[in-house]
């Protein structure tokens, strides 16, 4: 019997009047797999996460989840979610709310998931004299702790996070990567939704960019890494022997005082060739920039690749 993909849509969109939220969005996302779904702000993400969820319905195409429709229980009790825009109970204290929320789940995982809730309080820095608060009292960083504990508290096969670090102090944005990559060990599958391309660089598998409503790009966070611009900086002893270098593949991006940044255009054997035969007082070739692989999707006229 074949496993359906976590997370199938096809030609999905949403329009609110004529403005498109998203369009013709065709994608499979595996179980196991933290999927980056990358976009500046207003390109669409949430309005996807909010089809997937059925919080919305499509103008046209489908959603499914785990092979069924995102609106039938036998999907959404496998889930856990984190919106970007949190909306809290301000009345309910930090554990009533996690305790609510772990009511929706069957009533033989309730031992489990209290453990569970517990050692994410403690792991994200949510300790009992917070958690007895109302949470109108909570600040923002203090609301998306609250909210990352109630997406994970049981253990769902799928997590769909919308910006889950916004608001997280550095030390807090780490336990979220490793509670990310933990869920990926235990096989469940994670749609990190971010504007951010740091993040999406060390936690995805792959990566969907999104632009106006519209997937312009969905690669491989090694295929992104190929396609970022690689640079070398050398400073050399005497004169730069500009011509050398530009025949050996190199371009001239800027000048940092006597050191020069050069695009690497073609191999690296004829690179470090021609460096070879100068006296050279400084080199170094840093990692290629993932915003330089992903400028021109975000800024490309014609909304393609």
């Amino acid at each position: 019997m074949t496993i359906p993909p976590t997370i199938f849509t096809r030609d999905l969109t949403r329009y609110y009047g004529s403005t498109v939220g998203v369009e013709g969005l065709t994608l499979e996302v595996e179980g196991g797999e933290v999927f980056g779904f990358l976009g500046p702000n207003g390109a669409g993400k949430t309005t996807t996460i909010r089809l997937l969820l059925d919080h919305i319905r499509p103008s046209r195409g489908e959603s499914l989840l785990f092979g069924l429709p995102p609106h039938d229980p036998a999907s959404r009790s496998r889930v856990g979610y984190l919106a970007g825009e949190l909306a809290l109970d301000g009345r309910m204290t930090g554990a009533g709310t996690l305790r609510f929320l772990a009511a929706l789940q069957h009533p033989s995982r309730k031992e489990a998931v209290s453990r569970r809730r517990e050692e994410l309080c403690q792991r994200l820095g949510l300790p009992q004299e917070d958690l007895v608060r109302r949470v109108r009292e909570y600040s923002r960083g203090m609301k998306q702790k609250l909210g990352l504990v109630a997406a994970f508290q049981h253990d769902p096969e799928l997590l769909i996070l919308d910006e889950p670090t916004t608001g997280l102090d550095p030390l807090v944005r780490e336990v979220v990567f490793q509670l990310m990559a933990e869920a990926r060990e235990r096989g469940a599958t994670v749609f990190h939704s971010s504007h951010v391309l740091t993040e999406v660089d060390r936690s995805c598998d792959r990566v969907g960019v999104l632009r106006e409503g519209r997937m312009v790009a969905l690669l491989t966070m090694e295929d992104a890494r190929r396609a970022a611009t690689r640079v070398v900086v050398v400073e050399f002893q005497g004169d730069p022997p500009l011509a050398e270098l530009e025949a050996a593949g190199l371009e001239l991006d800027h000048r940092e005082g006597p050191r020069m940044v050069l695009k690497i255009l073609g191999g690296l054997t004829p690179v470090l060739q021609a460096l070879a035969r100068h006296p050279v007082r400084h080199l170094s070739l840093p990692e290629p920039r993932l915003e330089d692989a992903f400028h021109s999707l975000y800024h490309r006229p014609g909304g393609g690749p």
